[in-house]
């Protein structure tokens, strides 16, 4: 067939299939999944899958298996048990690039719930937006991917290479449901994370890296509270170096993908807890909060300048140079990940949006983690993020989706599936 008759054709059935595409996202929302309680939606999911014909695996991640691995750190109370992962895999019949597209399943909590103006479980449509909490975040994004291989199929277009849908678990708290899919050997020549993307183009994504600063001040009667040290007085202090290092981190880092830093680039405290009564002078403070880290950067590195720029500060102050603070970083999902902007995929990617859409692409950086971090940095699979959710969306109260992006986004898929894997028309 000609390439051209081939693309009218994928972008007219997903047309067609409009209303089926937004019902099934309505599904989808319609499933409570927050991070935990994954096992209705991926029985919905299995289920479905399963009748389209499609080869299904469907399994818990083995947290013993995952312990082994150099990307795992321990997390309490982690247990996968009723939390299957679900894969589902369509052979091509050869001579083709296989396609691995990822999205995760768990969405963060839905409270308060009074707070919605359409309930976070409704999937309601209001001005041609679907409402619901994961809307953007990323069942948007499974809807789309899923129903892109399945209006193939169905088109009688059958691709040569193979083509993996992975529906993971876990991805809000860990990322480990990506992870494990990763250890069971799932990998592709390329790969697209249907992550919140607003219909840009990213090849590379920041890491998040949190901290915890602990610091001892000295208690004493709110009388005669000149005598002791407040907790709270030190911790300020340790709070404006953690924005003098932001401001520094702004000035010298740099990223084509990134020419905002500021939203690539946050470094702020954003928990601080203090005393335990009013009329006590408090001697312990303990600050929370994070920062972003550069695709470019390793996170070690990063570690060391943060307890470099708390130390100075500290080393400034006679009470914290004798009891200096104590840091902590959690490292779960701290890295960045990349991949280059000339990849084939992305090349790919960007002709199915000039067809779909009939406009150039926008090519930009995450500025949020993505489990695109351990399928390029362990599944040998260089994969690209593009989704119809957007960001700004992510985790808000009456969070939601554009129709018309999740439409584009399939037609899209649709195109690059096609055109990566190549297909044959069995109609």
């Amino acid at each position: 067939m000609q390439k051209e008759h081939v693309t009218e054709q994928i972008v007219q059935a997903v047309d067609n299939r409009r209303h089926e595409i937004v019902t099934f996202l309505q599904d989808l929302i319609q499933i409570e999944s927050v991070t935990g309680h994954e096992g209705p939606v991926q029985a919905y999911l299995a289920a479905a899958l399963r009748r389209w014909g499609l080869a299904v695996d469907a399994f818990e991640p083995d947290l013993p298996t995952l312990e082994g691995h150099p990307a795992f750190v321990a997390v309490d109370g982690l247990s996968f048990a009723g939390r299957p992962n679900v894969i589902a895999t369509y052979r091509g019949a050869g001579g083709g690039r296989s396609l691995l597209l990822n999205g995760h399943v768990d969405t963060i909590p839905l409270e308060p719930l009074d707070a919605w103006t359409h309930g976070p479980l409704s999937g309601a449509i209001v001005d041609e937006k679907v409402y619901g909490r994961g809307a953007a975040d990323m069942k948007s994004g499974l809807a789309a991917m899923t129903m892109a291989l399945r209006i193939l199929l169905d088109a009688g277009l059958r691709p040569h290479g193979d083509v993996i849908l992975e529906y993971v678990v876990d991805e809000e708290l860990t990322g480990y449901g990506t992870l494990a899919a990763v250890q069971r050997g799932y990998r592709a020549d390329a790969g697209i994370s249907l992550e919140t993307s607003g219909l840009c183009i990213q090849p590379a994504c920041i890491g998040r890296l949190w901290f915890t600063v602990t610091l001892k001040g000295l208690a004493v009667g709110i009388a005669r509270h000149w005598e002791g040290v407040s907790a709270i007085d030190k911790g300020m202090a340790i709070v404006q170096a953690i924005k003098a290092l932001e401001q520094t981190r702004w000035a010298t880092l740099h990223h084509p993908l990134y020419p905002d830093p500021r939203a690539a680039l946050p470094c702020v405290v954003c928990m601080f807890h203090a005393g335990t009564f009013p009329s006590a002078v408090p001697d312990t403070a303990i600050l929370r909060g994070s920062l972003g880290v550069m695709p470019q950067e390793a996170v070690s590195d990063v570690e060391r300048q943060v307890c470099a720029q708390i130390m100075q500060a500290a080393a400034a102050d006679p009470w914290l140079r004798d009891h200096p603070p104590h840091v902590e970083f959690k490292r779960v999902g701290a890295d960045g990940a990349e991949i280059p902007v000339d990849h084939a995929i992305i090349q790919t990617l960007a002709e199915g949006y000039r067809h779909a859409l009939g406009a150039e692409p926008v090519l930009s950086g995450r500025t949020g983690g993505a489990d695109t971090r351990y399928l390029i940095k362990y599944g040998q699979t260089p994969t690209v993020i593009f989704g119809p959710g957007r960001t700004s969306e992510m985790h808000a109260l009456d969070e939601f989706v554009p129709i018309s992006n999740l439409v584009h986004a399939t037609k899209v898929l649709a195109l690059t599936i096609a055109n990566w894997c190549g297909v044959d028309d069995a109609s």
